[in-house]
């Protein structure tokens, strides 16, 4: 059924920190509204917010029909021991949950508890809408749809690859019959079919939807307004139209907020130094007055104080003026990456070599794969999803065995990774702890200090590093390549999680590396930026 949302003045808070201040919006049937901040301003949280999830402190959302359905769908969806791949796609759907209800319904009806008549209808109408009658005979067909075998709708989710497992996230989202959709990065680990295949459903979309993501093509492709949230203030601005006319419309903002404090400085200074003249001035025509005081010539002396007290009104005027100029804020620039990967001493003319390499994980073979990766390359892996991106990585790193065939790395090659699942820092130490150990900086004062450049301050340092967000360990990760010295630089969808500052600033540092680069990516414009010498393609 068509459904609006309104929120108004959502106020949250962790402790003393305000993650969002009286944020307002509106979503109406159709509507289409990307979320844009720096990594931890508070975009998931009002993603939360605005499921009912996230408790608030302030401020109030409506739904109208109240009866509509929200669907919330977080970045990294919840792998629960035992529960297989259907059984997954029927929680993410909502169809689970509803199914739940009407059964406790039709329990009471049974019973003949009073109101379980009313309760049964709604919970029915619930769960149809939801699409839960048809589900099962829905599974089937996309599943097919999306490459993937029937087998694994009966396995286990946490044993998927991430690119199966992307998929089926994908899943559950074609499937789902929501009335409004919140999806938090939505696009991350999908292969292009599966963006093109987002883009598609999000197109036909007649609900609303919320969208989080820092991918700037499907931005474009798929939003109708942007609602940003301000990193100093915490407060939300909404922008109508697309992305595009977000970009410009930011842009000419920023460009007169500038000139506006431009302006007022200038004129402030002029103002400011003409009352230090007509001061030095009054000043000066006080003392002349008292060292030549003319007493036998009474009309000199009268001009003599009548100009002095001139000057001294012009100098309130002055003043007045300064205070009726009032204050004018500067914009505010907030935290900004400047990154840079630190380079070691070049490496042999070969990096590394497959000959005849197979790789065996469960039913998934990949090779034989025929590979040299030498001094400089600049390759990109690509391939859909489950085509054995991160396998080939994972082998020419030599963190998986070969079935078959032969490895050999170069004995000068330096390894700078970022990995996939953002693994390497996900341990139960500190971050400080799991950083100064990964990066290879035994000071702690070296170690804070690289951390704060990538805006991880005092409070992320102490805490575990698996408590943190995807998009902080991302942000950490790349603080040890600032700080260990690497010739082969390997990454996999090292955009995921980063907001748009952060993946310029990494377009920048790639372009500036001149050491071997490896590139697994799906992020469009990441590829169009980035200088590539080879590609190689999976799957294909």
């Amino acid at each position: 059924m068509p459904a609006t949302l309104v929120a108004r003045d959502l106020t949250v808070s962790f402790g003393d920190h305000v993650v969002l201040d009286r944020v307002g919006l509106t979503v109406a049937p159709g509507d289409r509204v990307g979320v844009v901040a720096p990594n931890g301003t508070g975009k998931s949280t009002l993603l939360r917010a605005l499921a009912g999830v996230q408790a608030l402190d302030g401020g109030r959302v409506m739904l109208a029909p109240p009866t509509a359905t929200v669907g919330y769908l977080p970045q990294e969806p919840e792998r629960r021991p035992g529960e297989t791949v259907r059984d997954f796609l029927a929680r993410r759907t909502g169809a689970t949950g509803a199914g739940h209800d009407l059964d406790l319904a039709t329990a009471d009806l049974a019973a003949g508890t009073a109101g379980a008549e009313d309760r049964y209808t709604a919970a029915l109408e619930r769960w149809m809408a939801l699409g839960g009658a048809d589900l099962d005979s829905r599974i089937g067909p996309l599943w097919a749809s999306l490459g993937l075998a029937p087998g694994l709708l009966d396995q286990d989710m946490a044993t998927l690859s991430g690119g199966q497992a992307a998929r089926a996230s994908m899943a559950g989202v074609l499937l789902a019959r929501f009335d409004l959709f919140l999806l938090d990065e939505p696009t991350n680990d999908l292969d292009f079919d599966g963006l093109e295949r987002l883009e598609g459903f999000l197109a036909g979309l007649g609900a609303g939807a919320v969208i989080v993501s820092h991918d700037r093509a499907f931005l474009e492709r798929t939003i109708t307004a942007v609602m940003e949230i301000d990193e100093n203030e915490h407060t939300g601005s909404y922008f109508a139209g697309g992305w595009t006319a977000y970009l410009d419309e930011r842009a000419t903002a920023r460009r007169h907020a500038e000139e506006a404090y431009g302006e007022h400085r200038a004129r402030k200074r002029e103002l400011q130094e003409r009352a230090r003249e007509q001061r030095q001035w009054a000043v000066q025509g006080v003392r002349a007055v008292k060292k030549n005081p003319k007493d036998n010539d009474k009309a000199q002396r009268g001009f003599s104080v009548n100009r002095t007290e001139k000057q001294a009104a012009k100098v309130r005027i002055t003043e007045k003026a300064i205070e009726r100029l009032g204050s004018v804020d500067k914009p505010w620039e907030g935290w900004d990456l400047r990154f840079t990967v630190a380079s070691a001493p070049r490496s042999g003319d070969v990096v590394a070599r497959l000959v005849g390499a197979v790789v065996e994980r469960g039913d998934f073979r990949l090779g034989p794969v025929e590979l040299e990766l030498r001094w400089g390359d600049r390759l990109a892996v690509l391939g859909p999803n489950g085509s054995g991106k991160s396998t080939l990585l994972g082998a020419l790193l030599g963190r998986l065995p070969l079935t078959a065939g032969e490895r050999w790395a170069g004995p000068s090659v330096v390894v700078g990774e970022v990995d996939q699942a953002r693994g390497r820092l996900a341990s139960g130490d500190t971050l400080l702890a799991a950083f100064m150990a990964e990066a290879g900086v035994d000071a702690q004062s070296e170690a804070r200090s690289l951390l704060a450049k990538f805006g991880l301050g005092a409070g992320h340092v102490v805490r575990p590093a698996s408590s943190l967000t995807p998009g902080e360990r991302t942000r950490a990760t790349l603080a040890v390549l600032m700080a260990r010295g690497v010739n082969c630089l390997v990454l996999d969808e090292p955009t995921n999680h980063l907001d748009l500052p952060a993946i310029e600033q990494l377009e920048a540092a790639l372009d500036s590396y001149d050491g071997t680069l490896v590139l697994v990516t799906h992020d469009r414009r990441l590829l169009e930026a980035v200088r590539i010498t080879r590609t190689l393609t999976l799957g294909a």
